[in-house]
């Protein structure tokens, strides 16, 4: 396999066992949100809220992060970055970095939209726990009572598509798809498409047996949450997800439609190798895996929504029964990081990651501090093995929250 095309798994913790995804402001503080129910399992155990699980963010403290991620994009080459930290007791930290358009200099802001990648997988399956809650699906029914054709489908549940343990071949490994999407960016897939990619793979493993994150099968639940609700993902998403939370600059793009001001990206996924601005490819191969775009505030008021089930205003999006499954998970090969369905808690953090070409994104929630962290960025491109939203993470957290490092083992040499 390429590496370009191993690659292209990235998109959420993405090491060892992991392939992640790499295609691709509202209010509501979080200070008003309960902590979540249970936590995943093979996370280290949630402290009760102490009030000193996050350092206060004096004066001292921001210039101390301002250094640290200016150090960060020096090194890793990151053209432009906005950090957002916020906690109901410590102080907040806002800022932005560098810029957002190499060719005319336009600087960095925290108004942008960007696109989130992988982060798509909370708003999928936020959707899919939704009809699950109202009785429409269930998540130990097998994906053949929804979509024919899938290897293994009659033992495939839909809890183990959500959980990574599926089994199925993620068909952005594959290199055909790579060479096709590469040789031009800007034409639309069919999820049928994509799905095509990974089943002519053989299985893996048998349903359940171990961890492996696949985009192939977010796929398929998006094929779920439609047939379930008679309608567009994008639509569902839009009404009953992001409509309840209230968050009005995030969307679910047709094609590769994207709201202004936002920044550029810069890959080097490319079918040259050079580095090239993917503003304008079309994220449609992310689907219900990657596909969407917000911006900082949004993923604001996202990260404890989707953390803890609960609406800014103290309301239930998912019910606490169905959240705590959420939340809970076998382990997974990775030392202190869990992954429940479609969230991750990596010691203590709970949330999402995302990558595709050009952008990167991390948004997680610390529940024992009520502290929420948004790290959005211009470009992909990895530094030692690792993502760059991945270096970001670890070096803010280590600062601010040095119990709780955002810490992943680099990316292994590509097969």
């Amino acid at each position: 396999m390429s590496h370009a095309s191993t690659r292209l798994r990235r998109g959420a913790v993405a090491v060892t066992a992991m392939g992640m995804l790499v295609v691709p402001a509202a209010g509501g503080a979080a200070t008003a949100l309960p902590d979540p129910v249970g936590a995943v399992g093979a996370g280290p155990p949630t402290p009760s809220a102490s009030g000193n699980e996050v350092r206060e963010l004096t004066p001292a403290v921001k210039r101390q992060l301002d250094g640290t991620v200016r150090r960060v994009m020096r090194e890793a080459g990151i053209p432009g970055v906005t950090v957002g930290l916020w906690t109901p007791d410590k102080g907040q930290y806002v800022r932005s970095f560098g810029v957002a358009d190499k060719s005319t200099g336009r600087q960095m802001s925290p108004d942008l939209y960007l696109r989130i990648g992988s982060e798509t997988k909370t708003f999928t399956v936020t959707a899919l726990l939704e009809l699950v809650d109202q009785g429409k699906a269930g998540l130990d029914d097998t994906i053949d009572k929804y979509v024919s054709g899938v290897p293994n489908g009659d033992r495939i549940t839909l809890r183990q598509l959500a959980g990574m343990r599926s089994g199925l071949f993620n068909y952005s490994e594959d290199d055909a798809f790579f060479k096709v999407l590469t040789s031009d960016p800007q034409r639309p897939f069919t999820p049928q498409q994509l799905l095509g990619y990974s089943f002519k793979h053989p299985v893996l493993f048998p349903p359940g047996e171990k961890f492996d994150y696949s985009n192939t099968n977010l796929i398929l639940l998006g094929l779920v949450v439609e047939k379930v609700s008679g309608r567009p993902l994008a639509d569902y998403i839009r009404t009953d997800v992001l409509g309840p939370v209230g968050l009005g600059h995030t969307l679910f793009p047709v094609g590769n439609e994207f709201p202004r001001p936002h920044s550029q990206g810069y890959t080097d996924q490319t079918a040259t190798g050079k580095v090239e601005d993917s503003a304008d490819w079309n994220p449609s191969w992310g689907w219900a895996a990657g596909a969407m775009i917000s911006n900082l505030q949004d993923l604001r008021v996202w990260a404890p929504t989707v953390a803890t089930g609960r609406l800014p205003d103290g309301g239930v999006l998912i019910s606490p029964a169905i959240q705590k499954q959420r939340l809970t998970t076998p382990a997974t090969p990775i030392p202190g990081a869990g992954y429940g369905l479609g969230i991750f808690n990596v010691q203590g953090w709970i949330g999402h990651n995302g990558s595709l070409p050009g952008y990167e994104s991390l948004t997680i929630y610390l529940p024992s501090a009520r502290a929420t962290l948004v790290v959005l960025l211009n470009t992909d491109i990895n530094y030692k093995g690792q993502e760059p939203s991945t270096v970001l993470g670890d070096a803010i957290t280590s600062i601010v929250s040095p119990d709780h490092v955002f810490n992943l083992p680099a990316e292994p040499a590509a097969r």
